[in-house]
């Protein structure tokens, strides 16, 4: 992140921000329970962030409640304390912290915290959300591409290539509520999605395709687990969208100048 007005932390505010109403929506639905896994996520995920800002005499940040707010919406219903603390604390310190913190790391931390969930307790249940809450996803996104802090075109590619299948006949609509909520909480984060125009075309092209593909041939799995296992192996792709970009630059370049 560079310095000045667009430092991390003003970044992280504007994602807070963009990310409200859709929070708000699904407090309003999910009540107690909701409040509930929310206020244990900003607990243990601040917890480690504190430890590790202590141990490395770093300014406090809000990437830790960024990350909880998606945890505590997305994971696996009844995992219990043991369970979600496990595994939110895997999420934070081997998907961010040890790499230097929000703005460093590879992978969202909340997407570690989730495969690792999911894929560590298969026999619990993941969350379906009400249309109200779906549909809080639109404001969410919009807020977010207003104000710089989300990828438009991760967006648009997801949307192209999803349209685009549903239009030839893939059964997409139990998956697209889950996929949108994703897309808009884990897939745009702006440090793990990819960085260049054409890398972030190709970034939720290859989120939408994963999205299809599992939609029809991954059958019995939860239309979110689908989701988030698209948006885990597209962040891991995403550098190297990023590298066929800047070939492709150099390419078109050494053409321009007619160099072999």
């Amino acid at each position: 992140m560079t310095k000045g007005l667009w430092d991390r932390e003003t970044v992280a505010t504007m994602l807070m921000a963009a990310y409200a109403p859709l929070a708000i929506v699904w407090l309003w639905f999910d009540g107690v329970d909701g409040a509930a896994r929310l206020v244990l996520a900003l607990v243990i995920s601040g917890g480690w962030h504190l430890v590790f800002m202590l141990a490395r005499a770093q300014p406090p940040s809000l990437a830790g409640a960024i990350s909880a707010l998606a945890v505590a919406m997305l994971a696996p219903e009844e995992l219990g304390l043991i369970r979600l603390t496990l595994g939110i604390s895997f999420g934070a310190v081997m998907g961010e912290l040890i790499f230097g913190g929000w703005g460093r790391n590879v992978v969202n931390p909340a997407t570690v915290t989730l495969s690792f969930l999911g894929f560590g307790f298969p026999a619990f249940g993941w969350p379906e959300f009400v249309q109200p809450v779906i549909w809080a996803v639109l404001p969410a996104a919009a807020i977010g591409v207003a104000t710089g802090v989300m990828p438009a075109a991760v967006i648009a590619g997801a949307a192209v290539v999803t349209g685009l299948a549903a239009a030839a006949g893939l059964p997409l609509v139990p998956v697209l509520p889950a996929a949108g909520i994703v897309l808009v909480l884990l897939v745009c984060d702006p440090v793990t999605s990819a960085a260049t125009a054409l890398g972030r075309w190709l970034n939720g092209a290859f989120f939408g395709g994963l999205v299809c593909l599992f939609a029809y041939g991954w059958d019995g799995a939860a239309p979110l687990q689908m989701a988030v296992a698209a948006a885990l192996l597209s962040s891991l792709a995403a550098p190297l969208f990023d590298e066929a970009a800047i070939e492709m630059w150099h390419l078109r370049r050494r053409r321009r100048l007619g160099r072999s």
